[in-house]
């Protein structure tokens, strides 16, 4: 694959050699400045065509060699929509490894199957969605409240440790070529957005200074003037009454002028229809594209700016000059990618398909779930499991689980293991592991299963047998025919569908064999968008065969346990997102009786509840019990869950509550009955594997919360106010459920010779070093944390600040000395005007595994004192 890659190098290059001298443009040499080579094309181009390029979709322009782009790609935790690639846990699951220079080999390895994706697709011509090299992650917005669906995409509430991961993964994915960017990143959604989710169009943020530059703008300010991001997503929302993506405060005053920020802006999908039609800020479509460009929106995701600029323009609302420097920062990162360059020039270009998805990224991914679990409870002692263990029970509905497994905005894994599978992978044969799902994720009554291929067969084979027709109505010869496995929660995602996204007309009808599971009345619940019906051998079991948004409809037949029935699901796309899902459930069924007969004969029961990413993220339809819209009115751990939960501890058999969510859940009658609680988030494509590691003590865990985990909103402000007051660690003065930092582990750590300087100046570093011994019994990894409390500030300070962070393993009985050094920015107060100062005066410096007054007891804290002298330091 390499030799051939090499020789289509070699030989575009000399195609190209052959166009530039005939040509002689100056775009297309790579010998003259970028700056000259883009001014050139730019001069080129006619208005129209300079607008059809600032869309997230950019046609071709043949007569000057520009090729077609989609600018809209994504890579949160993994390249995410473009069919098989390595899925990593979820970005919140990697924010609890406190791990940088993991996140960097992460970050690393998705920009290299991006790459292999792109010049794969670029091959076959493919120049669509998803397979491109601009992506919009990470997403650094702090995750202030718990019930934010999309708090998940980000790296937990602290600025701090939000900074440090996003300059890795900005880095790792835009790669360290001095001419060329492996791939661009975008650090989004610029700035205070996090909730609520259904008001994102119409929301104002409102936020005083001190908490805007305390809190909101760290990792942004990091990732830009840090990590170097050359590109950034500004929000939905309005921040102080400015539509962010119509906002000259935040994108040229800050963004650019105070910052540097040369690259380009991203609006958010549909931000810039939202400043006319939601916000109000202007009346007209040509308005709101001309104020957006003006602020230094670049890039449209959406269909605003064509043809509102060009209209703009005639109307004299926005200059032609300023179209012109837009399109230069986009040009000017296409031509930072290599797209108008020789293979041979650009380091990039010999990744091939081969370095995707291979076993080395796979290991990387189980690697990255093992440091992402937090061992929150283990008072028995009860992990790791001993090998007096004969018989397991794993009940729980996430047990079993792909969706939660990973997360969203997701790849497709060609494996995947879930807590189930990794269980039963890990015992011995001699070992019995009986599985029952136990409840629903929700709602009570028959517990309600994804579709699986072992419930359908076409000819003796796995599946089902698709025909895929490109109009709404089965009709003519389908274009794509095959036996389609079922490898994802929606029907039409997946390594056996075609290419498919919105707007596309199509139907599909799927046909296969079904087995009945059990003897009784059989109940299927569809969900989709637009139409769909389902037969059960000609008999239609369920209909909606409407175009709509989303719909859910449900329908049941009686079945005889192994018997056979003709199957066949249709569905048709007309103008939405295309979406499918089939689940079944056994109507007479009694669940939580079955759970607690097989935990009564089981020597331990290992529980995985919690939600998935089907119940909290972005923008959903859903209205259940504890959550709405993706985002969530409770953050307790579902009533049925904890029905069940509480009839399996009855039992007497010893209970292992493995808790999977992308956020903070409150089990508290959990933390004071069930004797082991692990927290699993969403751990991406291995984390069965990773979990059995940590049951069977493979692996200690050393995971540490990103996030706070609240015993109920009570303690919370209102979901909709942006003040920092009583929220995160850093301002919440109750008592939470497992504070921020918090994790145990198999071993435990102690901490000795610390030593702080006793005074310094407002102007210096502090260097501080600390000793760190593991005086357990087993190897494990411990999160050493450096808090700084200012013990003499004049204004409002943190209760406590994350200033320092490192990830070491040691052996049973190694120490090891670890070095910080505190930059005057690490000490600095945030003033009422959004000033950063360093005062004179004393602050407490804390070392150790947790908060200062609420670590864990398999670690410690100890602090020290340092006093600063001299001028009060404005820090830039």
């Amino acid at each position: 694959m390499k030799t051939f890659a090499r020789f289509l190098m070699i030989t575009f290059g000399l195609l190209f050699g052959v166009l530039l001298g005939a040509q002689e443009v100056d775009y297309l040499n790579p010998e003259l400045p970028i700056d000259q080579r883009v001014d050139d094309l730019v001069s080129r181009m006619t208005l129209e065509e300079k607008v059809s390029q600032m869309q997230d979709h950019a046609p071709a322009i043949p007569r000057l060699d520009i090729p077609e782009y989609n600018w809209w790609n994504e890579a949160l935790h993994g390249v995410a929509r473009a069919g098989t690639a390595t899925v990593f846990p979820q970005a919140i699951g990697i924010a609890a490894t406190w791990n940088t220079d993991l996140m960097a080999e992460i970050a690393d390895v998705i920009s290299t199957e991006a790459r292999a994706k792109y010049h794969r697709a670029i091959e076959n011509d493919n120049h669509g969605r998803y397979y491109g090299l601009t992506f919009w992650s990470p997403n650094i917005n702090i995750f202030r409240d718990p019930r934010w669906g999309r708090g998940q995409e980000t790296y937990g509430e602290d600025p701090y440790l939000t900074s440090r991961m996003g300059v890795e993964f900005v880095k790792g994915l835009q790669g360290d070529h001095p001419e060329y960017f492996k791939v661009i990143a975008t650090p989004k959604h610029y700035v205070v957005h996090s909730g609520p989710e259904p008001l994102r169009h119409k929301f104002n943020a409102t936020v005083n200074q001190r908490d805007l530059w305390d809190t909101y703008m760290p990792a942004f300010r990091a990732t830009i003037q840090g990590a170097k991001a050359y590109s950034s997503m500004c929000a939905y929302n309005r921040t102080n009454g400015e539509a962010c993506c119509g906002s000259n405060t935040l994108l040229k005053n800050i963004l650019r002028n105070e910052w540097g920020f040369d690259g380009y802006i991203v609006s958010d999908c549909g931000a810039v229809e939202d400043i006319y039609n939601d916000h109000k800020m202007v009346k007209t479509a040509p308005e709101a594209a001309a104020l957006a460009v003006q602020s230094g929106t670049d890039l449209n995701c959406g269909d605003v700016y064509e043809p509102a600029l060009v209209q703009a323009v005639e109307q004299g609302l926005i200059a032609e000059e300023t179209i012109d420097t837009s399109i230069k920062r986009l040009l000017r990162a296409r031509m930072k990618l290599g797209m108008f360059d020789p293979p041979e020039m650009v380091p990039y270009t010999d990744i091939t398909i081969d370095e995707n998805d291979t076993p080395e990224h796979r290991e990387l991914s189980r690697r990255a779930a093992q440091e992402s679990i937090v061992l929150l409870k283990n008072s028995d002692d009860i992990l790791p499991l001993g090998e007096n263990i004969r018989k397991i029970a794993v009940i729980g509905p996430t047990a079993d689980s792909y969706a939660m497994l990973v997360g969203n905005y997701n790849g497709t894994p060609s494996k995947y293991v879930t807590p189930l599978q990794g269980i039963k992978n890990k015992v011995p044969a001699d070992v019995e592991v009986e599985y029952l799902r136990g409840s629903n994720p929700v709602r009570g009554g028959a517990v309600i299963h994804d579709f699986s291929n072992d419930l359908v067969s076409v000819e003796g084979k796995t599946g089902l047998y698709a025909e895929y027709f490109n109009n709404r109505n089965l009709k003519g010869e389908p274009f794509f025919t095959g036996t389609a496995t079922i490898n994802s929660y929606s029907w039409l995602w997946g390594e056996s569908v075609p290419d498919l996204g919105r707007g596309e007309e199509f139907s599909v009808r799927w046909k296969a064999t079904l087995t009945a599971p059990e003897t009784g009345k059989m109940n299927f619940i569809v969900s989709g968008s637009d139409g769909y019906r389902l037969k059960i051998d000609g008999n239609t079991i369920l209909s909606d065969w409407d175009e709509n948004e989303v719909s859910t409809t449900e329908g049941a037949v009686q079945v005889v346990k192994g018997e056979e029935y003709e199957f066949v699901m249709e569905f048709f796309q007309a103008t939405n997102w295309p979406r499918l899902s089939v689940q079944w459930q056994m109507l007479d069924a009694n669940p939580i009786q079955e759970a607690t007969e097989l935990a009564s004969e089981s020597d331990v029961v290992i529980f995985v509840g919690g939600i998935t990413a089907e119940l909290e993220g972005e923008e959903m339809p859903i209205e259940v019990e504890g959550f709405r819209g993706g985002d969530r009115t409770s953050i307790q751990l579902p009533t049925v869950q904890q029905k069940l939960l509480k009839a399996l501890h009855k039992t007497g058999t010893p209970v292992v509550l493995v808790q999977s969510s992308g956020s903070a859940l409150a089990s508290s009658w959990a933390k004071e009955n069930i004797p082991t609680i692990l927290h699993l988030w969403y751990p991406g494509q291995e984390g069965g594997t990773a979990l059995a590691d940590v049951l069977f003590g493979d692996y200690s865990p050393g995971g540490r919360l990103p996030v706070t985990f609240y015993k109920s909103v009570d303690q919370l402000p209102p979901f909709d106010e942006y003040s920092m007051e009583n929220r995160t660690y850093r301002y919440f003065d109750g008592e939470p459920l497992y504070p921020f930092g918090y994790g145990l582990s198999y071993t435990t750590f102690d901490y000795s010779s610390l030593k702080v300087p006793s005074e310094g100046t407002t102007d210096d570093e502090v260097n501080i070093t600390v000793d760190v011994t593991n005086t357990g019994d087993m190897a494990g990894d411990e999160v050493v944390q450096l808090y700084v409390k200012d013990l003499a500030a004049t204004g409002p300070v943190p209760l406590q600040s994350l200033q320092g962070m490192k990830r070491v393993h040691l052996e049973s009985g190694e120490t090891r000395t670890v070095e910080f050094t505190l930059q005057p920015e690490n000490l600095a107060l945030v003033t009422e005007n959004g000033q950063r100062i360093v005062e004179p005066g004393e602050f407490e410096i804390f070392v150790g595994g947790g908060l200062p007054d609420n670590f864990p007891e398999t670690s410690e804290v100890t602090s020290g004192k340092v006093t600063l002298t001299g001028e009060t330091n404005f820090v830039d």
